[in-house]
């Protein structure tokens, strides 16, 4: 938008049939699916009129979070460490006075991984019962294996008067960068629509199989195009194989980047949704699932009148047979009360999404080091959630998209 807005001559090419990538909305049997949660967290207040004023404002719903946690058999408000009343009562005790020795530890500690960073700010009982397994779920390595580079933002650390009005159920305020959001009512999809029609046509169908970097050329399998400056939101580790004859330390570099995937069930279900949550994080090993949402929680019109719909994310990394693993997670659903009965589910669909979350181990830093220097030296901006390589919200990728196309223009 900002290069057709400029004037500035460019691009733009897509290998995927349809715009949107993760972004994008599917459409079935009258239900309307995300790739999972995708949600609009704006901070920023020009990015947030930009897409206020995409779409016209009954497409928009404003939301604030719904968001809870099923542990020990019960449901807790999110954020599990700053709210655990409810919890049996000798887990909330645990919680909070692990919580408050940490607080008034005054002993150095060091604090190089994830698994340290939660005894350290949370305490014993709460990184046991909560942050560790959950991360672990959903990194699908153990959290002294991720650095905690990621933290600040994206882990709600709650002062100790948080902490203990969560214990006693005494109302604070909500935790969190995303604790209220943007959603089009149509779903995510619709904001690419609105942003595709204003910008320039998009080449669609278009397999690169190599990147010139020395030249500026990328060669697809119909044509050469040149190009003086080049965007990607590629992720890093698929731009640095399309680079032909790379130097050797970016290849040892790329070799060092890790990601796990992601695979999730889009639930259609023949009645609505038993309980309002947007989403439920679950730590506990024995679900084969890390986080359950509600897509028709966000927003009605994503299923026909009188159901409901959910995602349904997978610890599991293996192959999955959706028949067998189904009646399990059914099951399950019923336990924490999304649904009544089984019967409620009227299909579900196995999806995958790879790469899903960047690995924040302590090779990854040292590997951008390398690489992302070089490929600016060349021309080439790799940008985005898994162009940066980074664990990112969406805003972050659209204002990295839009710093990217100020400095080419």
């Amino acid at each position: 938008m900002h290069l057709r807005k400029t004037g500035t001559p460019h691009r733009v090419l897509e290998k995927a049939s349809s715009l949107g990538g993760l972004a994008s909305t599917t459409e079935e049997a009258g239900y309307r699916f995300d790739h999972t949660g995708h949600l609009l967290h704006l901070r920023d207040p020009a990015l947030r009129k930009l897409a206020l004023d995409l779409l016209e404002p009954p497409a928009w719903l404003e939301i604030d979070r719904n968001a809870v946690v099923y542990s020990h058999g019960v449901v807790t408000k999110y954020p599990f460490q700053a709210n655990v009343h409810g919890l049996p009562s000798e887990v909330a005790y645990a919680c909070v006075r692990d919580f408050v020795r940490a607080h008034y530890d005054t002993s150095p500690h060091r604090v190089d991984n994830f698994e340290e960073y939660c005894l350290r700010h949370f305490g014993e009982t709460i990184s046991r019962a909560f942050m560790i397994p959950y991360n672990e779920k959903l990194w699908g390595v153990h959290p002294r294996d991720v650095s905690p580079a990621w933290c600040d933002r994206f882990v709600p650390r709650p002062s100790l008067d948080d902490v203990l009005r969560g214990a006693f159920g005494v109302k604070a305020p909500e935790l969190g960068y995303n604790a209220r959001f943007l959603y089009p009512r149509l779903g995510m999809g619709e904001l690419v629509r609105a942003m595709a029609e204003r910008a320039t046509p998009v080449d669609r169908g278009i397999d690169i199989v190599s990147i010139d970097w020395r030249t500026g050329r990328v060669c697809t399998r119909d044509e050469e195009i040149r190009y003086r400056h080049l965007i990607s939101s590629l992720p890093l580790t698929r731009l640095v194989d399309l680079l032909a004859d790379p130097p050797n330390e970016i290849r040892e570099a790329r070799k060092r980047l890790r990601a796990t995937a992601l695979q999730y069930l889009d639930v259609a279900l023949n009645t609505p949704c038993e309980r309002p949550w947007h989403w439920v994080y679950v730590p506990e090993p024995r679900f084969c699932f890390y986080r359950v949402g509600s897509y028709s929680n966000f927003s009605a019109a994503l299923a026909p009148p009188g159901k409901g719909s959910l995602y349904v994310e997978l610890s599991i990394r293996d192959e999955v047979d959706v028949k067998t693993l189904l009646p399990t997670i059914a099951d399950d659903l019923v336990e924490m009360g999304f649904i009544r009965a089984p019967e409620a589910i009227r299909f579900a669909r196995l999806r995958r999404i790879d790469p899903a979350y960047v690995i924040y181990d302590h090779d990854r830093q040292r590997a951008l080091d390398t690489i992302l220097p070089f490929l600016r030296e060349n021309r080439i901006a790799s940008v985005g959630r898994y162009g940066a390589w980074e664990y990112a919200s969406m805003e972050d990728a659209l204002l990295a998209g839009i710093r990217a196309a100020e400095e080419t223009s």
